[in-house]
């Protein structure tokens, strides 16, 4: 799956161990969707992921995410991880091209260019 978003918030990074004891470190960072009922999504960065990819509050991205759902005591929650983001003018979601961005309103038709049906 995909979203995207401008980040606006970024929370303290977790760490601890593990039942097996491994190590884990985990970074949130709560972006917001564009639109006319912008949303609030909270995503997670785990492991070496948090330094592959450094977010700040005010970018633009563009994630590509896996989400989970587990049940626990009866009630379910879920993970929204990030495994890869896109930063800047690689996360605009609007189409461009060689002349810069699509713009469909552009096209006029003459009477020459009508369809005969």
């Amino acid at each position: 799956m995909e979203l995207s978003g401008k980040v606006i918030q970024k929370l303290q990074e977790v760490s601890g161990n593990s039942k097996s004891g491994n190590n884990w470190r985990k970074q949130e960072f709560i972006i917001e969707t564009p639109g006319n009922y912008p949303k609030k999504v909270c995503v997670a960065l785990w492991g070496d992921k948090i330094d592959q990819f450094p977010i700040a509050v005010g970018e633009e991205v563009k994630l590509s995410v896996d989400v989970e759902s587990r049940e626990y005591n009866g009630r379910w929650y879920t993970d929204i991880k990030a495994y890869r983001v896109d930063k800047g003018s690689e996360a605009s979601s609007t189409p461009t091209f060689e002349n810069g961005p699509l713009d469909v309103d552009t096209f006029h038709a003459d009477e020459e260019d009508q369809l005969p049906f």
